[in-house]
């Protein structure tokens, strides 16, 4: 008994399950459905008597197909024709009699709906499989749905589904149930599905069955616009009354639009299409006798039946070798000199007058080239002039009707981000937009309406005049950009829409447009593109990244027409408005990226984060002469040589009017003929000039030629300058190579043009990089004392001598006030003192520091000071300045903002240097020292100075610089201030505070008859003197008194004691002779509550250095518990 829990499992082939025929299942059950629907006796087709629920089953049936690849229900359905023998008929038996609401009529549609579904081929083979599916074929599917068109479109088949459709449209929204919105749905969508089935190619060779599938458009769009669905369309558009049901089909009716006209151009619709025909037929008969006049330049003479024998000579000039020159006699040893002197045949009559080198290559095997994508957007229909005609009417319909609210409808579902709203509804969207403003813009050319009096006003397209919609589009640019893989699609149809944007701004701008209003919204479009740059950037991306075979020749010319449009307008532009004009400059900075780290170890505790992207805006002048030299580039003269190379290609002249234009742009205005500078490019131009004679006789032809011409003679005289060009020309001229071989010159900015280089003094010198300041200045001190001029520095030493002793002056005079002082504040005194050296010079005082202009006491100093390239790199590093350089003797001074403080250290940094120079390991400081660039001067002078002219991007740098240098500016002075552990709070209230408590010891001291003037008897002012030299460096003890004239008293047990019996003041250990003692005045006693009291008079410890004569009053900055302050009046001190 075998083991059930034993699973046996074998790879054999006998084990391998069957595979399932669903054709063989299938087949027999669709047949019987298909033959209870009903058939026909006679000429009536009579319906089954379970034909709603054979219906229900045929739907059933065909979603099985939703997971089968090979489609087998639709290829069973095709094969017992289902469709035109029992559904259609049905349909006429039901709706086509008036049963409009009947369930089976509803259930037809449903069917036809999905039996004409379109099939993606493209996701199609991508869902097959290599193995199960390698024999799967879809041509009779695709054939199917051509035959199911045809029985769709016969006799008052639409005119049944058009009556399907108006009971739920009749109904109010109230009274309408979701049936009756997906009956509506089902409809459109059938019409959907019969505008997206493709013609077969037209061609004499098709039968006459075969040949109606080539005009089955055509019938589509008048059996439409007879059976009044083109108005249902158009009614759904509109929706007036915003119908919530009928803005659910909005998209629906976008793709029916987009499959009507996607095959038409807008230009040939907006014209008579009576006289379309002859034009057509006068248009293939030129292309007829261009041809025929170029067949006949070519062609072969009366006597081309005979044979023809042509030699020709390789070298004629050089002499052949020698039979007897072979060293071994042995001729298949001998090797062929390429170079040597060698003789072809050729039996082509063609040699007789073209180029022997174009024969041989007929023979040469041609190498397969990749194929180039016509169009992925658009197809070809050859419609009727009927149909045409018809397309024309729905297009002005819907231009005067439905284009504004169909477009803000849909926006808006975009934007609000509907799940309606698919990838290929944007793409739809894009494309019907651009169709209708080309004809929008057509048909106002046709008439040349003025003034918005005639019938196409721009009012009817006003709604891409909107903020809304520009920004959508450039949105959509913008994500296309930087998707990949790109859809080169979606930005070939967005380039076309903005192309259209901008003529119909450029028309709104025109000359013939007298309304001011018109003028001021197309100026101010102009203005905003401009502004937002990105219009400029697609310009020129899409004709730099131009690839042959990635993107369509449509692509190409869409790229082409842009950048043609948006010269021209930005052209105009700038010759109207000058160049006030500004570019956005958008620019990703990334942050640098955090992680936490742990503390012992260094592992990060938490995941780094990803470098945050952060966007920057930079707003640079735009000129348009820097744009246009933005063009000069090697990738897109490629694109523009490509594009010109199918010139016989060309629709019409107005194709090579745009590319004529920009090359000209390049070659002329540039100059940057050098870019055409190559032997492929030189090629191409020998075709050309080889086909002229064949040329219309259009403008455009006649500028080419002229162009070319241009080019060819420039390069021949670069050639003559530099021989070496010969060789050049076959390597590419990218990154630049081009402006050695062009006439091509850097350009000035505009404050360049006004200015000359200044040549009346000796070129400025600098030191090179790497130093600082104070390197620098040991640098050229050294270099000064090198030359033997050390004088020059002397001089320069006095200079800041005298500006600091007199702004030094100024400060204390303003900033140092003597005050009445008193035993109840002197701890705020003192305070107030920390607080002013804290805060350095007032705003009073530097405003009345002025600058300090240097004089020169000779000849010598004034020459040095002009003419001496070594002192005024001193002069500058010591922060001195010019007043004018204009004139022949420069005149120096140093500015009113440096501070003494910095003069100060600038003064002892020379001084060092002068004791002991810089160290600079053997080398000679004149070799550390560079020349600097001139210095420039202004032909005229003008206030308007600037690079108003120029697009750069400096401002961004100039301020960070600024910025960095007011840091360094403030961290020196930063250098100069102490730290401190007291807070002042408001500076200006504790002055305040001050103020009162000073007038209020002032009033008590007149009432007790204490004089408290800080003035001599003479009128002197008394002036301050610093606290003995322990006192910057050490406290003083807490019993420790100091005399009123700054001294210690050693002998103060001596005489007198105060009235609180303090204690006596210390001997210090060097005492120096003190002056004879005071008549002491005891004041109010008062406790101080700090411990001690740091002295004020250090900030302005170096005013002065000579302290010859002591002041007469001195502030005490020593704190006891107990201690009393003495002013002193006698003057005999």
């Amino acid at each position: 008994m075998d083991d059930p829990e034993v699973v046996e499992i074998s790879s054999g082939e006998s084990d391998a399950e069957p595979s399932i025929d669903r054709r063989a299942i299938l087949q027999p059950v669709i047949g019987r459905v298909v033959d209870a629907l009903g058939g026909y006796e006679g000429s009536t087709y009579r319906m089954g008597d379970e034909v709603s629920g054979c219906l229900k089953d045929l739907k059933k049936l065909w979603r099985k197909d939703d997971t089968d690849d090979e489609r087998t229900v639709a290829r069973i359905f095709w094969e017992t024709r289902v469709l035109p023998n029992d559904l259609i008929p049905i349909l006429l038996e039901t709706a086509g009699k008036g049963l409009v609401e009947d369930k089976r009529a509803i259930a037809c549609a449903d069917l036809m709906t999905a039996m004409t579904w379109p099939i993606d081929m493209a996701e199609e083979l991508k869902e097959l499989d290599d193995e199960l599916d390698k024999g799967t074929d879809y041509t009779q599917l695709l054939e199917s749905h051509l035959h199911y068109k045809v029985a769709l479109l016969k006799p008052k088949v639409m005119q049944a589904l058009f009556g399907i459709v108006l009971p739920p449209l009749a109904k109010t929204p109230k009274e309408r149930k979701e049936r009756d919105g997906q009956i509506v749905n089902v409809v459109l969508h059938l019409i959907r599905n019969l505008a997206f089935i493709k013609d077969l190619s037209y061609s004499t060779h098709l039968s006459a069955d075969q040949a109606e599938f080539s005009s089955l458009q055509s019938k589509l769009i008048r059996t439409l616009s007879e059976t009044r669905m083109l108005q249902l369309l158009l009614t759904v558009a509109a929706n007036t009354n915003n119908d919530s049901l009928f803005n659910s089909w909005n998209t629906l009716v976008l793709e029916i639009l987009y499959l009507l006209f996607r095959g038409v151009n807008p230009t040939t619709l907006s014209k008579d299409q009576a006289k379309q025909p002859a034009e057509i037929l006068q248009r293939l008969l030129a292309t007829e006798e261009r041809t025929r006049r170029e067949l006949a330049r070519k062609a072969n003479s009366r006597h081309s039946r005979f044979g023809t024998t042509i030699a020709v000579k390789l070298n004629p000039d050089k002499k052949t070798k020698p039979a007897g020159g072979n060293d071994n006699g042995n001729e298949a040893d001998t090797e062929v000199d390429p170079g040597s002197s060698r003789s072809f045949i050729l039996h082509r009559q063609q040699a007789i007058s073209s180029e022997s080198g174009s024969i041989m290559d007929i023979t040469k095997r041609q190498m397969t080239k990749k194929g180039n994508k016509v169009d992925e957007m658009t197809r070809e229909d050859r419609l009727s002039v009927e149909a045409r005609v018809v397309l024309q009417n729905l297009a002005v319909e819907f231009t005067e009707a439905c284009f504004n609210p169909f477009l803000s409808a849909l926006l808006k579902d975009i934007r609000s981000e509907r799940a309606k709203i698919t990838e290929k509804d944007n793409l739809r969207l894009l494309f019907v937009t651009k169709w209708f403003l080309e004809f929008f813009l057509s048909m106002r050319a046709k008439e040349k309406t003025q003034d918005g009096k005639g019938r196409w006003k721009f009012g009817l397209i006003a709604e891409v005049t909107e903020r809304t919609w520009i920004v959508w589009v450039l949105r959509r640019m913008r994500e296309a950009v930087e998707e990949k893989p790109k859809p080169w699609t979606e930005l070939q149809t967005g380039i076309e829409c903005l192309t259209q944007l901008l003529l119909l701004i450029d028309t709104m701008s025109s000359a013939d447009i007298a309304d001011p209003d018109l003028k001021k919204a197309a100026e101010v479009l102009q203005q905003q593109l401009i502004y937002n740059g990105e219009v400029l950037d697609i310009a020129f991306e899409s004709l730099r990244s131009y690839k042959p075979g990635t993107q369509s020749l449509v692509y190409l010319d869409s790229s082409i027409y842009l950048s043609y449009a948006l010269l021209k307008m930005l052209e105009k532009w700038s010759k109207s408005k000058g160049s006030d004009m500004y570019v956005r400059k958008k620019r990703t900075k990334k942050s640098k990226t955090t992680k936490g780290m742990g503390e012992d170890d260094g592992i990060a505790d938490v995941e780094e984060e990803p470098a945050e992207e952060e966007e920057v805006v930079h707003e640079t002048m735009f000129t348009f002469e820097a744009f246009e030299m933005k063009f000069a580039h090697a990738d897109i003269t490629h694109t523009l040589l490509t594009y010109l190379a199918r010139y016989k290609e060309f629709s019409s002249p107005e194709n090579m009017r745009r590319v004529v234009s920009l090359m000209h742009r390049q070659a002329v205005r540039a100059k940057a003929e050098g870019l055409f500078f190559k032997v492929s490019t030189l090629n191409l131009f020998k075709m050309i000039l080889a086909d002229q004679k064949s040329f219309p006789r259009d403008q455009p032809y006649k500028d080419l030629v002229n162009l070319i011409t241009f080019i060819l003679r420039q390069f021949f005289k670069a050639l003559a300058e530099e021989p070496f060009l010969a060789v050049e020309a076959f390597f590419p001229k990218n990154r630049g190579h081009w402006k050695q071989f062009s006439s091509w010159e850097p350009g000035k900015t505009e404050s360049e043009r006004k200015t000359v280089e200044d040549t009346r003094f000796p070129p400025d010198v600098e030191v090179k990089k790497g130093y600082s300041w104070s390197d620098q200045l040991g640098i050229t001190i050294a270099s000064l004392v090198e030359a033997g001029e050390t004088e020059l520095v002397h001089w320069t030493k006095d200079i800041l001598t005298v500006v600091i002793a007199q702004r030094q002056r100024i400060i204390d005079e303003t900033d140092i006030q003597d005050e009445v002082i008193s035993d109840d504040h002197d701890d705020l005194d003192a305070e107030a003192a920390k607080a002013l050296r804290l805060k350095g010079p007032s705003n009073e005082a530097m405003a009345k520091i002025t600058d300090y202009l240097i004089p020169y006491l000779s000849d010598e100093q004034a020459n040095a000071a002009t003419r001496h390239p070594h002192l005024k790199l001193l002069f500058r590093l010591c922060k001195f300045q010019i007043v004018d350089d204009v004139t022949d003797e420069l005149e120096w001074y140093v500015p009113a903002g440096v501070v003494p403080a910095d003069l100060r250290s600038t003064l002892t940094v020379i001084d060092q240097f002068l004791k002991s120079p810089i160290d600079l390991e053997g080398k000679k400081a004149s070799d550390l020292l560079g020349k600097k660039r001139r210095r420039r001067r202004r032909r005229s002078p003008s206030p308007e100075s600037g690079s108003d002219g120029v697009l750069d991007d400096d401002e961004p740098r100039r301020e960070k610089k600024e910025k960095k240098k007011k840091e360094k500016q403030q961290y020196k002075s930063a250098q100069f201030i102490e730290d401190s552990d007291e807070e002042y709070g408001d500076i200006e209230a504790f002055l305040e505070k001050e103020k009162v408590m000073r007038e209020k010891a002032q009033r008590a001291a007149e009432a007790s008859g204490v004089q408290t003037s800080n003035m001599k008897a003479q009128g002197t002012r008394k002036r301050r003197r610093k606290i003995g030299n322990d006192s910057r460096n050490k406290r003083r003890k807490p019993d420790d008194t100091v005399s009123v004239d700054g001294h210690d008293s050693p002998d103060r047990d001596k005489g007198e004691e105060d009235d609180d019996n303090a204690s006596v003041a210390d001997e210090p250990s060097d005492p120096p002779p003190s002056p004879p003692r005071p008549k002491l005045r005891p004041l109010s006693k008062r406790s101080l509550s700090s411990p001690a009291a740091t002295p004020i008079d250090q900030h302005f410890s170096n005013t002065s250095e000579d302290n010859a004569s002591p002041p007469a009053m001195t502030m005490i900055g020593t704190a006891l518990k107990r201690s009393r302050v003495v002013i002193s009046d006698d003057e005999s001190n």
